[in-house]
């Protein structure tokens, strides 16, 4: 069973079939999931994942059911072993296993709480269900990955380079004014050091990717002066929860990390969305002619049809 929940669990010929797949047949509809339907589960709040998850599955041909749980849906409990007689009244260990006799495909957002953080770094809820779903689970973001973010950042950066190989690109924490999970930062660091990006990750020393992250990013470059952005092909901003004081807003004094035109230089500027316009990044860097965010957001839309292809056996 092919479940899509952290992109690095597959090998690099995959990751590069999917995306020589999805810019390939960018824009093209199809019947392929004819008589297949997806179930959309969202715990949290969503805009691009939902519309072009949606809208993929129209332009393949099936059919998409988008809950959302705890307005709508039950509230699911994760944990193995709990005594439910608080306000969730079901188990993720039976509305898997339900939801895997109506539907093809179980594709799932439940962002981390940002309270515990070994318990957001077991990633919980996604690996419940990758336990007991009885069909493929496709991770919409999770506490610890969000591997179609980073296929799609891949995609735009294959697009505009013509190789991911070999080329200089940098991770630069931005600041914001409430902490923010590590999954999209976790995704793109691992997703580009396997396809051959030279990634150097700069940050501030508060502010380090996870450890089981950073294990599987051997010999990748951590600086935390973001004079380190100079001569980047590619410069990804993201801000990130600090591991030393988890799920707290970063200190105010780090306001002055916000990417400007003069610290993106000449590189490519990528970001997930949303963000804080003069927060994390300043108005001019997204008005200008290097923005490839738009891009990168329509780039959700082509690739996730080929993952939802990809986890059915279809390609």
């Amino acid at each position: 069973m092919r479940h899509f929940i952290d992109a690095s669990e597959h090998d690099r010929s995959t990751l590069e079939a999917i995306l020589t797949h999805a810019i390939a047949h960018r824009g093209q509809r199809s019947n392929a999931l004819a008589g297949r339907s997806v179930a959309l589960i969202f715990f949290d709040s969503s805009l691009r994942t939902r519309a072009s998850f949606a809208v993929g599955i129209a332009q393949l041909g099936g059919a998409s059911v988008t809950l959302e749980v705890g307005r709508g849906a039950w509230n699911l409990e994760y944990l193995d072993g709990a005594v439910m007689d608080g306000d969730k009244p079901e188990h993720i260990a039976d509305a898997a296993r339900v939801l895997s006799r109506y539907f093809d495909i179980l594709a799932v957002r439940c962002f981390p709480a940002l309270k515990q953080a070994a318990e957001d770094h077991a990633d919980p809820v996604i690996e419940a269900f990758r336990r007991r779903a009885t069909v493929p689970v496709i991770n919409l973001e999770s506490a610890l990955y969000h591997p179609c973010q980073a296929m799609a950042d891949m995609m735009t950066i294959r697009e505009r380079f013509g190789r991911t190989d070999g080329l200089r690109v940098a991770l630069a924490w931005t600041p914001h004014v409430k902490a923010l999970p590590t999954a999209v930062p976790n995704s793109f660091a691992l997703a580009a050091a396997q396809l051959g990006c030279r990634l150097t990750i700069v940050a501030p020393p508060e502010f380090p990717l996870p450890d089981s992250v950073m294990a599987r990013l051997p010999g990748v470059e951590v600086v935390h002066d973001q004079a380190a952005l100079a001569d980047q092909d590619v410069v990804y901003a993201k801000s990130w929860t600090s591991l030393e004081s988890y799920g707290a807003p970063p200190p105010a004094h780090y306001r002055s990390w916000m990417l400007t035109p003069e610290k993106l230089g000449r590189a490519r500027f990528l970001h997930c969305l949303p963000l804080r316009r003069n927060v994390e990044v300043a108005d001019a860097v997204l008005e200008s002619a290097q923005n490839d965010c738009y891009d990168e957001a329509e780039n959700r839309l082509h690739v996730q049809k080929t993952i939802l292809l990809h986890c059915l056996n279809l390609i």
